[in-house]
């Protein structure tokens, strides 16, 4: 096959480092994944039920494009009851991952600038340059707050778009109401839109969630169930925001994703009752146990929310990538380089605490003997 038969944007950005790791892994005998964040709690069984009994009765078809209005509606209701805007407007997506794509192409044209916090999520410099936007990154290294007046700085003529994710991967820090407030406040100020990624706003353990949208009407969100409800695989999720906006999002989900899979659509219309603080409570003991288990062996910024730990491994003498590489070969836990989540994120590495209460006491337990050996 020619070269030259290859797009030049393919060319932007390498491979997820999170899939290497996770491939490699699944080729090893009993290897501990840290490496990946998917819940490790089941699916809800009124979920499963509901998705049995929708492809039994034969709704297996498209959905509107919008979403199944069952779902749609009650999501709906839940988001007006939220924030009582009176343009605020919803559409079920395919995934989180179809949503934060259907915003930045709805968003963003060829060098339009993307204000965007280092670390952040593996897909958010992919998705600006794969649309033609640059990225205009700042550092929150080493407490990884959100700083308003930072933001403020780096707004320019071209500046389109501020992307925020609190609770954050990689770090699992949540973002104060003042730091929230604060970036809400500017983009206000300067007329940038704001996209608020909110997968993981279910899982904080220290002190409730902000979302910009409660202080800037203008924002769009971007949520879903594959964290809290462990749909990962089911690829659904929902935005929600300015009505115009939203509805440019529809017209480009009809040329694109087409709809978010319908079974899973009645799925969650079932499951959005049902309560999961059973298992959040879980996560946060797990988070409790890795912070206690790693104290005296890396640094470490205490996550309050998300799946994720994000240690300093400076003082260990290891370059990130080769450190999670010997943890992989040598001891069989699979966690993820720093470098993976931003340029300056050598010396780091990010754990995952999306596994059994057991495996990761394990987990912490092989790392430890390895770093004393």
């Amino acid at each position: 096959m020619p070269n030259s038969w290859i797009a030049q944007r393919t060319s932007l950005f390498d491979s997820s480092g999170i899939r290497k790791v996770f491939e490699l892994a699944a080729t090893m005998k009993d290897p501990i994944n840290f490496s990946i964040g998917q819940p490790d709690f089941d699916v809800p069984e009124e979920a499963r039920l509901a998705a049995i009994e929708a492809i039994q009765s034969r709704k297996n078809g498209y959905a509107i494009t919008q979403g199944v209005p069952l779902l749609r509606d009650k999501l709906q209701a839940r988001v007006a009851a939220e924030y009582a805007h009176p343009d605020r407007k919803l559409i079920v997506t395919s995934g989180t991952s179809g949503g934060l794509m259907l915003a930045m192409m709805t968003l963003i044209d060829p060098g339009d600038e993307v204000i965007m916090f280092d670390p952040y999520f593996v897909v958010y410099e992919p998705l600006v340059k794969l649309i033609g936007g640059v990225p205009v990154v700042i550092d929150t290294y080493p407490d990884f707050r959100l700083d308003p007046d930072r933001v403020r700085s780096a707004i320019t003529g071209r500046t389109k778009l501020i992307l925020l994710n609190s609770p954050a991967n990689p770090t699992g820090v949540v973002a104060t109401e003042a730091e929230i407030r604060g970036i809400a406040i500017v983009a206000a100020e300067h007329n940038v839109a704001l996209l608020s990624d909110e997968i993981y706003r279910e899982f904080c353990y220290d002190g409730p969630f902000h979302s910009p949208a409660t202080f800037n009407p203008q924002t769009i969100v971007i949520d879903g169930f594959s964290k809290s409800h462990a749909m990962t695989g089911w690829r659904l999720g929902f935005a929600h925001g300015p009505a115009a906006v939203i509805d440019e999002m529809a017209k480009l989900q009809q040329y694109t994703f087409v709809c978010a899979p319908q079974p899973f659509q009645w799925a969650a219309a079932a499951v959005l009752d049902v309560d999961m603080s059973p298992q959040i409570a879980d996560y946060r003991r797990k988070r409790d146990m890795l912070v206690a288990g790693l104290a005296g062996y890396y640094e470490l910024e205490r996550p309050s929310g998300a799946f994720y730990a994000f240690p300093n491994i400076q003082a260990t003498g290891w370059k990130s990538k080769e450190l999670a590489d010997a943890l992989l070969q040598k001891v069989g836990v699979a966690c993820l380089s720093g470098t993976a989540f931003g340029e300056y994120g050598d010396g780091y590495l990010r754990f995952s605490i999306a596994n059994s209460y057991e495996k990761l006491m394990d987990a912490v337990e092989r790392i430890r003997k390895f770093l004393v050996s």
